[in-house]
């Protein structure tokens, strides 16, 4: 087993779960579906794919910069008729910043890999609109296990918001794993957000078990706290010994 680490960012990213209509939300980070959508894209596969040996994987996101939720007000009008198009609220994430790691058998993972590399389709963060910002790749990593590598990378958010925790040397970032919802430790949100057919006639989903938890990475930008002025020695009592 070994783990692909992808870092997603850009000027806006949406991650919609359950987003249906004229109300398209999105989550406060990748969903299965979206990063399996961009691995898919990269291979090239069609919308009526098998996507089982992409859904075996197991995702861990880590987030490195939330990022501010914003909506837009959508209006749109058809090219050929004119016609007003329903109106609709369409909701972002700017200037987030995520690292997905993915683990999985060491042959399927260097597959993926390499399509990342030479993607078929171009890739993008969960909408079309919504192109990277910096390179997805990041590299394969031999299997230390996904938290490992979650907790190893280092940490990928904007300088300018590494620079507002100045005065954390340490910071803590949210995770959210696949958990196996077999075992006991499998204490987390139940999201229907497992693809199995993409295919836009009948798209289906399934449950996945999303565990919570948290890392500890070091702030590049970090500074020390200015030392306090020492204190001048004062005993008020010493001149008091001569009374």
């Amino acid at each position: 087993m070994s783990v692909l680490v992808l870092q997603l960012a850009g000027p806006l990213q949406s991650w919609g779960a359950t987003a249906r209509f004229a109300r398209r939300t999105t989550e406060n980070a990748p969903t299965k579906s979206g990063v399996l959508g961009l691995l898919a894209a990269a291979q090239g596969l069609e919308r009526d794919a098998d996507l089982s040996q992409l859904a075996a994987l197991r995702l861990g996101v880590r987030i490195d910069q939330p990022g501010t939720r914003i909506r837009d007000f959508h209006t749109a009008h058809h090219p050929d008729t004119g016609m007003s198009m329903p109106i609709s609220q369409r909701y972002y994430l700017a200037d987030a910043v995520f690292v997905a790691a993915l683990e999985g058998p060491d042959t399927f993972i260097e597959e993926l890999h390499q399509a990342l590399l030479a993607p078929r389709f171009l890739p993008y963060l969960g909408r079309r609109s919504c192109p990277p910002s910096r390179p997805l790749d990041l590299g394969i990593r031999p299997s230390p296990g996904l938290e490992a590598t979650l907790a190893n990378e280092p940490w990928q958010a904007s300088a300018w918001h590494q620079k507002r925790h100045r005065r954390e040397s340490i910071v803590y970032l949210p995770v959210l794993l696949d958990t196996d919802p077999d075992t006991s430790a499998a204490a987390g949100d139940t999201v229907r957000d497992l693809p199995l057919s993409f295919d836009a006639r009948h798209r289906r989903y399934a449950l996945r078990t999303v565990h919570t938890t948290t890392v500890a990475v070091t702030n590049p930008h970090a500074r020390p706290e200015h030392s306090a002025r020492s204190v001048p020695a004062h005993d008020p009592t010493s001149l008091l010994e001569d009374l």
